[in-house]
């Protein structure tokens, strides 16, 4: 099975409704499989399932609750146990559907967290997703900005084995305890302007890398629109960095994908 899976992409977000088609048409000649769409809050759920409907065997749905909620006109701040209420039934409703829960995890960035009480309040969440992946037998898809550290030992605490650490910004030897736990970390497009994930990659295993876009964000151009089609920048500049051949990181990350999420496996439509 040749081709790319995009483990880790928002193409329910706004920026994306008025070409949806285009963007799924041309992601699919750019050489990609399937597209792992997460969520950041309840708002997103059915709009995610609608897309998973609508490109059914391409678009997997993920549902979680993320560190940072940004509900308009409110401003952006820390989760709550609160924001995660609203979000269960939506997710007990559409379990079986479900490739993985997310977008989970920290997020420490000064101007959302004042003090520890936000630190554990974005833990509590943390934890009940955790536990709600492992009751539904589904891998974590994880966000832990300034919190590489922190995430992953909450992730071994709770004895999560499946997670996909995206666009992981914390130091190669914090990454490589993950590595050690059996985690996955996701490479975006925005690696070519990146010296941190450059030596991220430098000292992964290839065997635990998968490539993602986190379109809209995360691109190889800075503050312009990024899609799925852009999974072929991170695969490229994986093979510069590691040495190996353009053909065997897309073999080596769609397995890890496949093995990440074994769902995908029996529903792709090549």
């Amino acid at each position: 099975m040749r081709g790319y899976i995009d483990c880790h992409c928002h193409i329910s977000a706004g920026d994306f409704d008025k070409d949806i088609d285009e963007v799924v048409e041309n992601s699919k000649k750019a050489g990609l499989l399937a597209l792992v769409a997460v969520a950041e809050h309840s708002g997103d759920f059915e709009k995610i399932i609608g897309l998973s409907k609508r490109f059914p065997g391409f678009v997997f749905p993920c549902l979680g609750v993320h560190p940072v909620q940004e509900i308009s006109p409110e401003p952006q701040r820390g989760a709550s146990l609160q924001d995660l209420d609203a979000a269960l039934p939506i997710i007990e409703k559409y379990k079986d559907h479900l490739v993985a829960i997310g977008e989970v995890g920290l997020d420490f960035t000064p101007r959302y967290v004042k003090g520890e009480s936000d630190k554990e309040s974005q833990k509590q969440v943390l934890i009940r997703q955790a536990q709600i992946a492992k009751e539904l037998d589904l891998p974590l898809n994880v966000h832990s900005r300034s919190a590489g550290r922190p995430t992953i030992h909450l992730l071994r605490e709770q004895g999560v084995r499946k997670a996909l650490l995206h666009a992981f910004d914390g130091k190669p030897s914090v990454a490589m305890e993950g590595v050690k736990a059996g985690y996955f970390f996701s490479i975006p497009p925005s690696i070519i302007r990146s010296d941190q994930k450059q030596k991220l990659v430098k000292q992964l295993p290839l065997e635990n890398i998968c490539l993602e876009t986190d379109s809209p964000a995360l691109g190889p151009e800075k503050q312009v629109r990024n899609e799925p089609k852009n999974i072929c920048v991170s695969a490229e500049y994986i093979s510069k960095i590691k040495g190996v051949s353009l053909e065997e990181v897309i073999e080596v990350t769609t397995q890890n994908a496949l093995r990440l999420f074994p769902k995908i496996k029996s529903s792709i439509r090549p």
